[in-house]
């Protein structure tokens, strides 16, 4: 992984560490199956005006099973969870715990013999718990059953994530980003309408959940996961699920800014056993890279 790549999953984690902020707004108003679909629904709008505006067309039909699986996986699944978690969880509880999707990524990648377990991957998911729990710390929130539930749905989703690398990193090899991206969107959108359609709210939505759904489907659904697809063509599944690592940073942070969510003392110390973990997982080396782009 070079260092362009490595910057991209920087910013692709502080995009997505901004989701959880904003599914705390919209998920009470919404509900989470109903906000999982209009979040998908609005993704796959934008997609497809960039594929129009890129001339690019969509998959041949044959496809299309295929990807809905996919999106299943890493669309229908993770979102509702995540929604429902979102009515009980801080959001920074929800960040921590989506960081142990590179965990199950690296151990999909062996079960599927995809990759190869190394040391340096094994002490990387060790330090990342570590930073994960560091970030997390003595939180406000007493672990009762439903946060127990809760919090149990976000490591589900995580796995979703983890598992769904794989695939995902299967797909980019046999179709181009941006349409796949699409597609993934738009069927994940039309499995969850009857669903949805069962649970829409009978009131009125305020306009700060608007915004929030929004920019979800927008941004942090459509335009970021275009993105990793296109990233994780480059890189393996684990390097690019390592960007969760990152996210407990930029969620806390979000939460804390936008939230009023108290910040943790074990913020500094788990930021950095965290980025430790994430080159670990990559095989990035920042100071190896410094050292090139002098000579």
């Amino acid at each position: 992984m070079n260092g362009r790549q490595f910057t991209q999953l920087i910013l692709l984690s502080a995009v997505w560490g901004g989701s959880f902020p904003l599914i705390r707004v919209a998920a009470p108003a919404f509900g989470p199956v109903a906000m999982a679909c209009l979040r998908c629904a609005l993704a796959a709008l934008v997609l497809s005006v960039i594929m129009r505006w890129t001339r690019q067309a969509w998959p041949a039909r044959a496809h299309w099973r295929s990807l809905t699986g996919l999106g299943i996986l890493t669309l229908v699944v993770p979102f509702v969870l995540y929604n429902w978690a979102g009515l009980v969880l801080p959001a920074g509880y929800s960040a921590v715990l989506n960081a142990t999707a590179p965990i199950f990524g690296v151990l999909a990648g062996v079960m599927l013999a995809q990759e190869r377990f190394t040391p340096s991957k094994g002490v990387g998911c060790v330090l990342g718990f570590l930073g994960v729990t560091l970030l997390l710390g003595l939180g406000p929130v007493n672990p009762d059953l439903k946060v127990l539930l809760a919090a149990l749905a976000c490591v589900v989703a995580a796995g979703c994530y983890g598992f769904g690398a794989i695939f995902m990193k299967r797909a980019t090899l046999a179709h181009h980003a941006l349409p796949a991206s699409a597609v993934v969107h738009l069927t994940s959108a039309l499995v969850l309408v009857p669903a949805a359609a069962a649970t829409a709210p009978s009131q009125a939505v305020g306009l700060p959940a608007l915004l929030a759904l929004l920019v979800l489907g927008a941004v942090t659904s459509g335009f970021t996961y275009w993105i990793s697809m296109r990233l994780m063509r480059e890189i393996p599944a684990s390097a690019s699920t390592s960007s969760a690592f990152l996210i407990p940073l930029f969620g806390v942070s979000w939460g804390a800014l936008f939230l009023d969510e108290p910040l943790t003392p074990g913020l500094l110390p788990g930021v950095l056993l965290i980025l430790i973990a994430s080159a670990l997982l990559t095989g990035f080396n920042p100071f190896r890279t410094f050292q090139r782009s002098r000579h």
